[in-house]
């Protein structure tokens, strides 16, 4: 299990860096490129384009970030990266698509499809997409819908 990502606040404040920023009102989104970078209490999603989806009662709240272009999200030990991101801020679900990876400390995984649930911490892997992207198209170096792995073993007498 995730366990830097168990205790994550998602209701924490979702700053962003980005090389432009264009706000899309009307639509209630935001529309993010270049070099994207968002922090959120210890919790860093990068990637090259996001789109962020907002509500507008009584407030602005922000509720799901799609992030495409070599994403990768980041707390603690822990990593994950993918082609596509989608993180849904009230169900409390990252998932990832193509060509996933999960690194905790020396352990990998790598396949088609990646959910963490900040809920429990828990990171399940699958197969799943790893033959098509979110756009239908091949992934390239997938996995071939396996999923594979290394974990460390300490050093035993």
């Amino acid at each position: 299990a995730a366990q830097a990502l168990a205790n994550h606040n998602s209701s924490a404040p979702v700053d962003f860096a980005a090389d432009s920023i264009e706000v899309q009102d009307r639509a209630d989104r935001v529309i993010i490129a270049g070099n994207v970078r968002v922090n959120q209490a210890g919790l860093t999603l990068t990637a090259q384009r996001m789109t962020v989806a907002y509500t507008r009662a009584g407030g602005t709240d922000v509720n799901r970030l799609d992030a495409t272009g070599g994403v990768t999200v980041t707390k603690g030990d822990e990593s994950a990266r993918g082609n596509v991101a989608i993180y849904d801020l009230d169900r409390r679900l990252i998932t990832m698509v193509g060509n996933v990876e999960l690194r905790q400390g020396g352990n990998r995984l790598s396949g088609g499809r990646l959910l963490i649930d900040l809920n429990s911490g828990r990171a399940t892997v699958d197969g799943r997409g790893a033959a098509r992207g979110p756009d239908g198209n091949p992934v390239a170096g997938g996995t071939g819908g396996r999923v594979t792995g290394t974990f460390t073993v300490p050093q035993r007498n």
